[in-house]
């Protein structure tokens, strides 16, 4: 897989990658009806990770779509306020022919429309500022990534603070769910502590993050869920991740969650990431600061979120 998806977009995101070694108003999603201009037809296509949606019409036609766990209409972690990072701005989203957005919006002109394998009653749009009429899917916003068609470069980005998206990038399911790879599983050092990990892409390439468990989960229920998933995004796969480190294949399973989706475990306990996870950057590359242990979740505060010991 490709770590170049900066690449595709204007000179100032390769500028920022050369270097590398927000809120919008809140809006309300309307749902898909009949329409008076022809809209962006939602498809689906079948890749290495299943099937998954991409755009079916127009000038995007067979490119990959994204959403990012941040984003949780009216609120949203990807939006067009840029930011300063490393000296230049950058905006997450902006139109999707935008060259200054590293993830340009899904747009249409009229209510999109559902191609073969997608369900029209899960389809909508919202209205924002700088972006136009965006798609969603399941109330999922969704975005392009790539510069080409048939291309997968921004499954299992990683964003929390350098960019500060606040959030994991997937690809998306015919159902509306995140379409997860299968991952893989490491360790790293925080400070003295060697915890639980997993590799993810950011704008430097590949990077270990500290993976959490949460003391109100049992070995078979993930509690966290709705505004608490969007802080603490569950790690999720598609099935068997790969193991760095002599990590124990016996330790590791999976639970679905309450969406349904896949959620790894170690030792019985469900993990997850931070979402504004502590990142900087160092003398050697990006720094990950592990800033999410011992922090309680916001709502319900009922438990404890901590480095999950290997």
């Amino acid at each position: 897989m490709k770590t170049t998806g900066f690449t595709f977009r204007s000179g100032a995101v390769a500028a920022l990658l050369a270097l590398a070694l927000g809120c919008g108003a809140a809006l309300t999603i309307v749902p898909a009806g009949s329409a008076t201009t022809k809209g962006t037809m939602i498809s689906t296509r079948t890749g290495v990770f299943g099937t998954m949606l991409d755009v079916g019409s127009g000038k995007y036609a067979g490119y990959t779509v994204y959403l990012i766990t941040s984003d949780q209409p009216p609120t949203y972690g990807c939006t067009t306020k840029p930011v300063n990072l490393f000296g230049m701005p950058i905006a997450c989203s902006g139109p999707s022919n935008s060259r200054k957005a590293e993830w340009p919006a899904v747009t249409t002109k009229g209510a999109p429309i559902a191609g073969p394998g997608v369900s029209q009653k899960l389809l909508g749009t919202v209205q924002r500022a700088g972006i136009g009429e965006q798609v969603t899917y399941a109330g999922h916003p969704l975005y392009l990534f790539e510069g080409s068609p048939q291309e997968i470069t921004g499954e299992g980005w990683d964003e929390p603070s350098i960019p500060p998206w606040s959030g994991l990038w997937y690809i998306v399911a015919p159902t509306g769910n995140p379409l997860a790879w299968p991952g893989t599983l490491t360790t790293l050092k925080i400070g003295s502590k060697t915890v639980l990990g997993a590799l993810e892409l950011t704008l430097a390439g590949w990077e270990s993050f500290p993976l959490y468990s949460y003391s109100a989960d049992t070995s078979s229920t993930s509690t966290c869920a709705g505004s608490c998933s969007v802080a603490w995004p569950p790690a999720l796969s598609s099935g068997n991740p790969a193991l760095l480190n002599s990590l124990s294949p016996s330790k590791v399973a999976t639970i679905k969650t309450s969406d349904g989706e896949l959620q790894l475990t170690y030792d019985g306990k469900p993990l997850y990431f931070y979402a504004k996870e502590g990142v900087t950057k160092g003398p050697n590359g990006f720094e990950v600061l592990g800033s999410g242990n011992g922090l309680k979740a916001a709502s319900p505060a009922t438990g404890t979120f901590s480095f999950v010991t290997p």
